[in-house]
């Protein structure tokens, strides 16, 4: 592998490695545990931990282990919502789902919307943000 290959790996992370960086900020942001504070009780960077979850590098099944009992999750917790088929990973809305959990915003509604147990007011809410989301698309005003 050349050093041109090298980058272009740094530039397109795997989507299973976006997919579980997505997953440890999320739990991480769920505990409420800061990257430095994690980072600390895995004997690593802050760094280290935002390229884990950036997805630009790769977590060893050992690190992984060490992540999962840290922030009190199953290691299969970082793998739920990964659809895999039979010819391996195929996730065309995965990166969506990244960038969704890369922003607060994005992070607070992940963490919020389970504690709304109503089914009904989990619909509203979907139907309300589908809606927002369609105007954005067409480009009306507010």
């Amino acid at each position: 592998m050349g050093m041109s290959d090298l980058s272009g790996a740094e530039r397109h992370p795997n989507p299973v490695d976006l997919h579980v960086g997505a997953r440890i900020r999320m739990r991480r942001k769920i505990l409420g545990v800061s990257q430095e504070r994690l980072a600390e009780d895995l004997g690593l960077t802050f760094q280290q931990i935002q390229k884990y979850e950036r997805g630009a590098n790769r977590v060893s099944a050992s690190k992984l282990y060490e992540i999962a009992k840290s922030l009190q999750a199953s290691v299969g917790y970082f793998f739920e919502g990964l659809e895999t088929t039979v010819d391996g990973v195929s996730e065309p809305g995965e990166p969506f789902v990244h960038d969704f959990l890369m922003t607060s915003e994005g992070l607070e509604l992940a963490a919020q919307f389970p504690r709304i147990t109503r089914s009904k007011v989990r619909r509203r809410i979907l139907e309300l943000v589908r809606s927002m989301a369609e105007e954005e698309e067409l480009g009306e005003d507010d």
